[in-house]
C-alpha cells in the first residue's frame, strides 16, 4: 500500500529553540527545477513573531556585546569549520531550492565559509587609533563599539553568501541579529544559523524568523529596537526600507540593482572577452546583481564577437543543476521568468535584433520548471529599456561603440553603478577605465561577477546608499566609533582655547 511522508516543516529560531509561528501557517519551498518537488515547509511568521525574536536578541545583546571579541571569533571559527565539512550537502540542498548549477552552489558555500573565516581573524584585529594629543599629559584613541540587534533582509539568489556576508561582521563587532531571509530560499539561511548555533553561539545572539516581506520584512525594518538594518535586494523594496529607517535615524545599509557592462575594445583577446560574457551574462541564470546584462563592442570587431558569443550562447545546457552537464539552470520562480519573458517583448518592440534564444523553455526536462532559454539582443541603442533596466534574467543586450570614450559613457549612462569590466590589452586604456568608470567594483579582463570577501562589495547610484558588504568596510557599518580622551595633568585643559 502506498504511503506519503509528510512534508518536514521547518520552524523560527528564536532564543536558542526552534518554534512554531504564532500564525499557525506555513508556505511552501518548491524546486525551481521540478515544481513537483517540494524541498520543505517554512512558517510564515508576523510582527509577533518578529519582536519574539527582536526581544530576545535584545536580551541577549546584554551579555553578548561583554563577550571579548577573539572568544566571539572563536565561536566563527568552528561555525567555518562545520562549513566545510558539511559544504557538498549544503550545496545540493541549495541547488534544490534555488536552481542554480552545484558548481555555483559550492561557490556560493564556500563564500560564506571564506567570510566566516575571515571575519574570526578580525577577533583580534579590530583596531582603533591612538595618536599623540595637542595638550601635555593627555592621551587620545578611537576604539569601536557595537551598536545592538542588527535587521537583516537577504535575497535569493545567493542564500548562504550574502547572510553570512551580513552575519558574521555584525556578530564579531558585539551585535546580536534577527535574520529575515527570502522566501524563496530559506533553507540555506536555516543551515547557517544551525551551523553558528551548532558552534556555540549562545540563545538570542542569533535568530531567524521566515516568511514574506510584508509579513516579516517590513516590522523587522520598522522595529524601534532595531537600531541597524542591511537590506540586499531590489532597489523598489530598498527605498521603502530607507524610508521604514529614516524617522529613527537607523544605521541602514542598502545593496540593490545593477546594470553592469563588459566593454570590449578592439585590441582585447576576442575568446577571453567572449569567456567573459557568457560567464557573466548567463552564470546564476543572469540572476545576480552584478550580472553582466550588457556588452559594449567596438565596431571594428562587433561582427566576430556578436557571431562567437552566439554560438557560444546556443551551445549552452539548461536544466536542472544537480545534473553535471547542465550550464544553467531555472529562474527562480514563475513570476521571475514572466518578468524576463514581458522584457523580451520590450526588447524586440523596441528594434533590438533577437540573436538568440527569446523563448521560455517548456517541454521534456524543462517541463515542471521556470526555465528561459539564454537570450542575447544584438545592435541595441544604449537607451533601450533592456540596455537601461535590470531584468534579473538570462537576457544580454549587444551594443556597438565607435570608441573608448563612448563606451565609458555608454557604461556610466544607467542608474546604478555596482559592477563594470574593459576587454582590452591596453595599459592606458584599462588605468583610465579603472578612474572614469563610476561604479563600485572595476574588472579589467575579467567578466563583472568574481568579488571576493576580503575587499569591499557594493556600488554607486541607485545600486545602494553609501555603504559596502564584506571586509573592513563591513565593520565599519556594524560598529561605532568611539573617541576617547584620558586627561592626567590634574588640571582643567580647555583644547584648543588653551593650545595657541
Amino acid at each position: 500500500m502506498a504511503t506519503s511522508v509528510a512534508p518536514r516543516v521547518f520552524k523560527n529560531f528564536i532564543n536558542g529553540e526552534w518554534v512554531e509561528s504564532r500564525s499557525g501557517k506555513a508556505y511552501e519551498n518548491r524546486n525551481p527545477a521540478n515544481t513537483d518537488e517540494l524541498v520543505g515547509m517554512f512558517v510564515s511568521s508576523t510582527s509577533e513573531d518578529v519582536d519574539a525574536a527582536v526581544d530576545a536578541a535584545k536580551e541577549a545583546y546584554k551579555k553578548w556585546r561583554l563577550v571579548p571579541a577573539p572568544k566571539r571569533a572563536e565561536i566563527l571559527f568552528r561555525a567555518a569549520e562545520l562549513l566545510v565539512q558539511r559544504k557538498e550537502e549544503y550545496s545540493k540542498d541549495m541547488t534544490r531550492e534555488m536552481g542554480k548549477v552545484l558548481a555555483e552552489t559550492r561557490g556560493d558555500v564556500q563564500e560564506a565559509i571564506d567570510m566566516t573565516y575571515y571575519m574570526a581573524g578580525e577577533g583580534r584585529r579590530l583596531f582603533g587609533q591612538t595618536t599623540p594629543s595637542e595638550l601635555p599629559n593627555k592621551f587620545a584613541m578611537s576604539v569601536r563599539q557595537s551598536i545592538g540587534v542588527c535587521g537583516m533582509i537577504t535575497p535569493w539568489n545567493f542564500p548562504m553568501a550574502i547572510p553570512s556576508w551580513k552575519m558574521t561582521p555584525a556578530l564579531i563587532s558585539g551585535n546580536t541579529v534577527v535574520l529575515k531571509p527570502a522566501e524563496d530560499t530559506p533553507l540555506s539561511s536555516y543551515h547557517l544559523v544551525q551551523v553558528l548555533a551548532e558552534a556555540g553561539i549562545p540563545p538570542g545572539v542569533v535568530n531567524i524568523v521566515s516568511g514574506d516581506g510584508p509579513g516579516a520584512g517590513a516590522p523587522l525594518a520598522a522595529s524601534e529596537d532595531v537600531p541597524v538594518v542591511s537590506f540586499t535586494g531590489s532597489t523598489a523594496v530598498g527605498r521603502l526600507i530607507a524610508q521604514a529607517c529614516a524617522p529613527t535615524f537607523k544605521h541602514c545599509s542598502l545593496e540593490m540593482g545593477g546594470k553592469n557592462i563588459i566593454v570590449v575594445m578592439d585590441d582585447a583577446n576576442l575568446d577571453l572577452a567572449v569567456d567573459g560574457a557568457v560567464w557573466g551574462g548567463f552564470g546564476t541564470t543572469g540572476q545576480r546583481c552584478t550580472a553582466a546584462s550588457r556588452v559594449a563592442v567596438h565596431k571594428s570587431i562587433y561582427h566576430e564577437f556578436v557571431s562567437r558569443f552566439v554560438d557560444r550562447v546556443k551551445a549552452l545546457r539548461v536544466g536542472n543543476g544537480l545534473d553535471s552537464a547542465t550550464d544553467m539552470g531555472p529562474c527562480i520562480n514563475e513570476q521571475q521568468l514572466k518578468t524576463v519573458m514581458d522584457y523580451v517583448e520590450i526588447g524586440k518592440n523596441e528594434g533590438a535584433k533577437l540573436l538568440t534564444g527569446g523563448n521560455r523553455l517548456d517541454s521534456g526536462i524543462h517541463l515542471k520548471g521556470w526555465f528561459h532559454a539564454p537570450t542575447i539582443f544584438g545592435d541595441c541603442s544604449p537607451q533601450m529599456r533592456i540596455a537601461q533596466e535590470e531584468i534579473f534574467g538570462p537576457v544580454v543586450s549587444v551594443i556597438p561603440i565607435d570608441s573608448f570614450e563612448q563606451g565609458i559613457e555608454v557604461a556610466n549612462g544607467v542608474p546604478y553603478g555596482l559592477s563594470a569590466s574593459i576587454y582590452t590589452r591596453n595599459v592606458n586604456q584599462a588605468f583610465a577605465a579603472t578612474r572614469d568608470l563610476y561604479t563600485g567594483i572595476v574588472y579589467v579582463n575579467a567578466p563583472t561577477i568574481g568579488a571576493e570577501t576580503h575587499l569591499p562589495f557594493g556600488g554607486t547610484k541607485q545600486t545602494g546608499n553609501g555603504h559596502r558588504e564584506a571586509a573592513i568596510a563591513a565593520i565599519d557599518f556594524f560598529s561605532e566609533w568611539k573617541t576617547i580622551y584620558i586627561d592626567y595633568s590634574d588640571k582643567l585643559q580647555r583644547a584648543q582655547i588653551d593650545n595657541n
